[in-house]
C-alpha cells in the first residue's frame, strides 16, 4: 500500500502543478447562470421529419441558442455553437437542432444501427420532465446517422437506457456541421395536463474533443433536478390514449439430448390505454420474450450469485416507478462488491418468466397500472406465470406506490406477492424514504435514503427483515463521498427481488477527489478509495474489501488510464468448492492484488481495452487478463472480441477460466441491422451462438430473425463440441395508435 499511497501524492502534486500552469491564463471563475426558461411557441402545421429543418414553420419556433459547456471547463463558451428550435402542436413536441462543427469531416459517426447506443459518436440529446417534478424524466437523442437512442431517468440522476418509446428523428449534413430533428408524440410520454411548464434540458457531446454542453447544468450534471423550464404549453392531445401491439411468432426448437423438435406459431398481444395523460393501464396476453438480446455471460469466482439487468420491453415500461430505497443505483464503487450492489432489492423483475439459469417460462398474462397523479406515483404490475419444472403455474404481484416532498425527494410503499421460483407463499412489505438537494452552494449536491423491508415467507419465522441507510455528497469535481448501512436477516427473503446474501451486515463507504486541468493533454485526474466489509448478524467478518485507485487519468482523446490496488478478507464457515475437485477450506483469508487498466477512446475507428491485475488468492495467487478490441472501418460494419482469463493457483489445486466473445455487425442502413453473437467458457464449456436480423421500417414496427444455437463439451472435455439445442424464431410486432 505505500508504494501506492507515495505514487498518489507524487501524482497529485504534479496533478495540482499541471492545473496551475494550465490556469495561468485561464477567464475569470465561471458560475451557474441559474435557472433559464423558454416560451414554447405553437405550429400552424406539422414539420416535415426529414432532418433539413428548410420548412417555413421553423421561422416561428422558439430559439435555444445558449448553451454552456459541461465538460472540461462547466459554463465555459462551448467549442462550437448549437442553436435548437422548438415548435408543438396538439400531438406532438417538435425539436430542431443546427449543430456547428468548423471540422465537419471529423464528426465522428460509426454507429448505423438503430437502437443501439450513441454515446461514441456526436449526438444531441432531448431530455424533458413532463410533470416538472425535479425527480424523473425522459431523454431522446440520435447522432448524425439518424440513430435514435432513448431511456428514462431513474433517482434523478440515473439514466437507464432500456426503455424504448416511439420517436421519430432524422439527421443530415451541411457545410458547416449537422442537422437534427425530432418529433416526440404525446402518446409516447406522460405529462400532466393542468400545468404548462415542463422541465427540459439539451445536450451535446462531441467525443473525439472529450466534450459536452448543456443548456442547464449544475456541478456537471444535467439530469431532472437541473433542468430549465419550458412555458406555454397548452391544448396537447393524446387521442384516446389506446396503443394495439399485436405479435405473431413462429419458432422451432430442437433438443439434440432427445431428439425432439417442437414447433409453434402464436400470437401475443399488447394493449396500453392511458387512463389520464399520466396514467396508464396496460395488459400483455401470452407474452414471448424470442427476441430478447442474450444476457452477457459472466465468471464467478465469489461463492455468491450474480446479477444480470432486465432487457424485456413489458417490464422496462415505467420501470423507475418502482425503484426502491437506492438500492443497486451507481454512486462511486467501481470494483470489489461495490456500495452500488444489488443485495435485497424487493422487487426484480427477471424473477418472472425466466428460470434460474436464464430459460424462458411461459407467461399466460399479465396487467399493468402504472404512472402518476399530482405529485403520487403508482404502479401495479400481476403476472400470471404457467407451471415450469416442479413450480406449479401461479400469480406474482408487486404494488408501488410514490408521493414527491419537499422540492426532490419522495417517499414510499412497495409490496410483493408470490414466489415463483417456488411453491412456497411469500409476500414482502418495505418502506422507502429519498432526499435529495441539488442546490447546495457551488452545485453541491446531498443525497441521503432511509429504508426498511419485512418478508413473509411460508415456512419460516422470525428474522425476516432488512433496513438501510445512506448518505453521499457525490461530485464531478473537488471532494466527493458517501457511506451506506444495510442489515439483512437470516430469513429475510424477496421472492420477487434480489438477494444473495443474507444474515449479514453491509457497511460501505466511498471517498474521492477530482481535479479539472486545463491547457494539458490531460483532462482530469481522480483518486478514489472505497471499501465494503460484511458481518454476519450471528458473529464475526464474512467478507471485506478495501480499493484504492490512486490514479484514474482522463486524457483530452478519452483515454483512460487507471491505476488499482486492492486488499480482500475472507472468512469460510464451510469449505469453498471454487472449481471442479478444489476446496477451499474453512478459516479466515487474507489477501490482495494491484494492477492497471487501459481504455482507449471508443469513438476511434480501432479501440481496445486492457485489465491486468496479479496478487495473492486466498493461499495462493490469482492473475486476471480482461482484453477487448473493437474494430469498427465503417458505419456499416463492427467486430468486437474480448477475452477474460483469470489463472488460479492454489495449494489444493490449480485452474483456468476463460470466457471468450466474438461479435461481427453488419448494418445494411438504420433500419435494418445483422447481429451475431458468439459466447465461450470453459467453466461450462458451452458455446452459445445467437444471431438475430432487426428491420425496423419505422418506430413502432419491428421484425426479428433470431438463431440461438448452443454446443456443449459433455463427456471428456476434451474440446469436442456437440449440439445440445437449438431455436429459430420469426417475430413481427406492429404497433397501432388510437
Amino acid at each position: 500500500m505505500t508504494r501506492f499511497l507515495v505514487a498518489s501524492l507524487c501524482v497529485a502534486h504534479f496533478g495540482s502543478a499541471l492545473g496551475q500552469a494550465g490556469s495561468s491564463d485561464a477567464p475569470r471563475a465561471l458560475t451557474d447562470p441559474g435557472q433559464k426558461t423558454v416560451r414554447m411557441q405553437r405550429a400552424d402545421s406539422a414539420p416535415v421529419i426529414d432532418g433539413l429543418l428548410d420548412e417555413e414553420v421553423w421561422q416561428n419556433a422558439a430559439v435555444v441558442d445558449d448553451l454552456h459547456q459541461l465538460e472540461p471547463v462547466e459554463y465555459a463558451e462551448p467549442f462550437e455553437p448549437t442553436t435548437i428550435l422548438l415548435l408543438y402542436d396538439d400531438d406532438a413536441l417538435y425539436v430542431g437542432a443546427r449543430l456547428y462543427d468548423s471540422s465537419p469531416e471529423d464528426i465522428s459517426a460509426l454507429n448505423l444501427r438503430q437502437s443501439d447506443r450513441i454515446g461514441t459518436d456526436d449526438n444531441i440529446f432531448v431530455t424533458l420532465d413532463p410533470f416538472n417534478s425535479q425527480r424523473s424524466g425522459y431523454f431522446f437523442g440520435v447522432n448524425s446517422n439518424s440513430v435514435r437512442h432513448d431511456g428514462l431517468f431513474r433517482n434523478a440522476t440515473d439514466a437507464y437506457s432500456e426503455w424504448d418509446g416511439i420517436y421519430r428523428a432524422q439527421a443530415s449534413r451541411f457545410e458547416d456541421g449537422w442537422i437534427a430533428e425530432f418529433e416526440i408524440p404525446f402518446k409516447t410520454i406522460s405529462f400532466d395536463r393542468t400545468t404548462d411548464t415542463w422541465g427540459m434540458n439539451f445536450v451535446r457531446n462531441m467525443p473525439r474533443l472529450s466534450s459536452r454542453s448543456a443548456w442547464m447544468s449544475r456541478n456537471r450534471q444535467f439530469g431532472p433536478s437541473t433542468f430549465g423550464l419550458a412555458i406555454g404549453f397548452e391544448g396537447l392531445q393524446q387521442g384516446i390514449g389506446l396503443d394495439v401491439v399485436p405479435s405473431v411468432i413462429s419458432s422451432r426448437n430442437k433438443s439434440f439430448d432427445s431428439g425432439v423438435s417442437t414447433s409453434d406459431f402464436e400470437p401475443s398481444l399488447d394493449v396500453a390505454y392511458r387512463l389520464t395523460p399520466s396514467l396508464n393501464a396496460s395488459l400483455t396476453v401470452n407474452t414471448d420474450f424470442s427476441a430478447t438480446e442474450v444476457d452477457d455471460r459472466q465468471v464467478n469466482l465469489t461463492r455468491f450469485g450474480l446479477f444480470f439487468p432486465e432487457k424485456r420491453d413489458f417490464f422496462l415500461r415505467d420501470s423507475d416507478i418502482f425503484e426502491f430505497g437506492n438500492i443497486g443505483v451507481p454512486n462511486g464503487a467501481v470494483y470489489g462488491f461495490g456500495p452500488g450492489g444489488q443485495n435485497g432489492r424487493p422487487f426484480f423483475s427477471r424473477r418472472i418468466g425466466l428460470s434460474s439459469t436464464g430459460q424462458p417460462i411461459d407467461l399466460e398474462y399479465g396487467a399493468k397500472l402504472s404512472g402518476r397523479i399530482g405529485d403520487w406515483e403508482l404502479g401495479l404490475v400481476s403476472v400470471r406465470q404457467d407451471e415450469f419444472a416442479k413450480t406449479d403455474a401461479g400469480t406474482v404481484s408487486v404494488a408501488r406506490v410514490k408521493l414527491g416532498v419537499l422540492r426532490e425527494s419522495s417517499v414510499g410503499l412497495i409490496a410483493t406477492e408470490g414466489d415463483p421460483g417456488s411453491n412456497l407463499d411469500n409476500s414482502v412489505a418495505g418502506f422507502d424514504f429519498l432526499y435529495r438537494n441539488s442546490r447546495l452552494p457551488g452545485g453541491r449536491r446531498l443525497e441521503t435514503e432511509l429504508w426498511f423491508q419485512s418478508s413473509e415467507t411460508q415456512g419460516r419465522s422470525g428474522d425476516d427483515s432488512a433496513y438501510g441507510v445512506g448518505i453521499r455528497v457525490p461530485s464531478s469535481e473537488g471532494v466527493r463521498g458517501g457511506a451506506q448501512f444495510r442489515r439483512y436477516e437470516q430469513n429475510f427473503n424477496p421472492a420477487l427481488g434480489f438477494l444473495n446474501r443474507p444474515g449479514i451486515t453491509d457497511t460501505t463507504f466511498d471517498v474521492g477527489y477530482t481535479l479539472w486541468l486545463r491547457e494539458t493533454p490531460l483532462q482530469n485526474w481522480q483518486i478514489t478509495l472505497d471499501g465494503q466489509r460484511i458481518d454476519r448478524i450471528d458473529g464475526g467478518l464474512q467478507s471485506q474489501s478495501l480499493n484504492f485507485r490512486p490514479v484514474e487519468l482522463i486524457a483530452r482523446t478519452g483515454d483512460v488510464f487507471r491505476a488499482i490496488n486492492r486488499v480482500y478478507k475472507e472468512h469460510l464457515l464451510e469449505p469453498f468448492e471454487i472449481s471442479p475437485g478444489i476446496v477451499i477450506p474453512r478459516g479466515a483469508y487474507s489477501f490482495r492484488d494491484s494492477g492497471f487498466q487501459i481504455e482507449t477512446a471508443d469513438y476511434r475507428k480501432v479501440s481496445a481495452t486492457l485489465r491486468l491485475v496479479d496478487g495473492s488468492f486466498y493461499e495462493g495467487r490469482l492473475t486476471e487478463v480482461l482484453s477487448t478490441l473493437t474494430w469498427v472501418p465503417s458505419a456499416r460494419f463492427r467486430a468486437s472480441l474480448s477475452y477474460h482469463y483469470n489463472d488460479v493457483r492454489l495449494p489444493q489445486g490449480a485452474f483456468e477460466t476463460r470466457l471468450v466473445s466474438a461479435g461481427i455487425d453488419y448494418v445494411f442502413s438504420s433500419t435494418l441491422s445483422w447481429v451475431n453473437l458468439i459466447q465461450y467458457d470453459n467453466v461450462t464449456e458451452t458455446i452459445g451462438a445467437n444471431m438475430r436480423v432487426h428491420w425496423i421500417p419505422e418506430a413502432g414496427r419491428e421484425l426479428y430473425f433470431v438463431i440461438n444455437h448452443n454446443l456443449q463439451d459433455r463427456f471428456d472435455r476434451d474440446n469436442t463440441f456437440e449440439s445440445e439445442r437449438a431455436d429459430i424464431s420469426i417475430k413481427y410486432t406492429h404497433t397501432f395508435r388510437f
